[in-house]
């Protein structure tokens, strides 16, 4: 978990201790360009990188307004969650950590066990939306500007 924070705060994510009530997922909440975590309630630590992922791929706006009543009530859309999996993804490959610190048995919706055979079989669902953002290159472009490809990232935050 360490690992994690560090690497969130050198992105400039801020990781704010807080005593939370009953939250989504046990001991996390998102706030304006923040994540809030009570670690006496945290249960997988993992979330963490998947709640950081969701103020990464929004827009400097929505982060300004995440955790406010000012927020779209659509958001995040499925769009922005299929894209924080897979910027979840890039962060355990950067930080070198076991997919199942993420993609644990009790998330996803009993759906873990199909990202991490899709992430291993290199089948990025989403990945041109990501690219699209600009935070990461698909094989055909890093080929062409002689970058690497993703699950490498060119930048952690959307603009």
């Amino acid at each position: 978990m360490k690992k994690a924070l560090k690497f969130l705060n050198e992105i400039g994510i801020d990781v704010i201790e807080k005593q939370l009530d009953s939250t989504f997922l046990p001991g996390l909440e998102l706030g304006s360009n923040c994540i809030y975590i009570d670690y006496e309630k945290l249960l997988y630590p993992g979330d963490i990188l998947h709640e950081a992922g969701h103020l990464a791929v929004a827009t400097s706006v929505e982060r300004k307004l995440i955790g406010t009543n000012q927020i779209s009530i659509d958001w995040p859309t499925q769009g922005d969650e299929i894209v924080a999996i897979l910027w979840s993804y890039a962060a355990l490959h950067h930080l070198q950590l076991p997919l199942e610190f993420v993609f644990h048995s009790n998330g996803y919706k009993n759906s873990s066990d199909w990202y991490i055979s899709n992430f291993n079989s290199k089948n990025y669902i989403g990945l041109p939306l990501l690219e699209w953002m600009g935070l990461c290159l698909g094989n055909e472009r890093a080929e062409k500007e002689h970058k690497t490809a993703f699950p490498a990232m060119q930048k952690w935050l959307r603009d």
